[in-house]
């Protein structure tokens, strides 16, 4: 089954080709040729169900960044992964889906947020975990583990916290717990804690 459908894509849209994987059948699909293949995809394949959007940094390597689609068919109970690589000529950016599969709506604004990868046609692309102004895209590799300091949206929320900056959402992380003890002492704690060093909570 799995390369049925790839052969069978390849027939109608030349420009794709194979991608190695270890479970799902998967395809690379060049960013001009998506509109048309996930259109296909859905109506006339069967895999009306965009389960998940995620984004890649590979930072070294060429093209850098890349959205990867997760699609599911409920008719054939078959399961495909679809790469779109971003043209390197322009700052990332490829074609969004939401009318294809409107669940792609909020996954593409949070591969925005924290990739800052544009989704060209999507009726309302904005940010949808940090506030518009960050100034950072917190999954892209030289976005440090602990965050950099960033000054409160919030002039109230400043105030009543005693708090003048405040670091990425999860600072410090990863997170970690230890293996042995008592579970009320085995809350997960951040591997970098300088961030909690320097920032103490307010005292009340």
């Amino acid at each position: 089954m799995s390369e049925e459908i790839v052969s069978r894509l390849q027939e109608r849209f030349t420009e794709i080709t194979p991608r190695e994987s270890l479970d799902w059948p998967a395809v690379n699909c060049p960013a001009r040729q998506w509109a048309d293949l996930a259109a296909a995809l859905r109506e006339e394949y069967g895999y009306r169900f965009l389960m998940d959007v995620s984004g890649v940094d590979w930072k070294e390597e060429a093209p850098r960044f890349m959205v990867v689609y997760h699609l599911f068919s409920t008719r054939k109970h078959a399961y495909l992964r679809v790469a779109v690589a971003c043209p390197e000529d322009k700052e990332p950016e490829v074609p969004s889906v939401v009318k294809v599969w409107p669940t792609a709506d909020w996954h593409e604004r949070e591969t925005y947020d924290m990739f800052g990868i544009r989704f060209r046609g999507h009726p309302e692309l904005k940010r949808i975990l940090m506030w518009e102004d960050y100034p950072f895209h917190p999954l892209r590799k030289e976005f440090p583990l602990a965050g950099w300091e960033t000054e409160l949206p919030d002039r109230e929320v400043a105030e009543q916290t005693g708090a003048k900056v405040i670091g990425a959402p999860m600072m410090g992380g990863p997170f970690v717990a230890p293996d042995e003890g008592p579970m009320s002492e085995r809350e997960p704690r951040a591997r970098d804690e300088t961030w909690t060093e320097k920032n103490p909570k307010p005292k009340k």
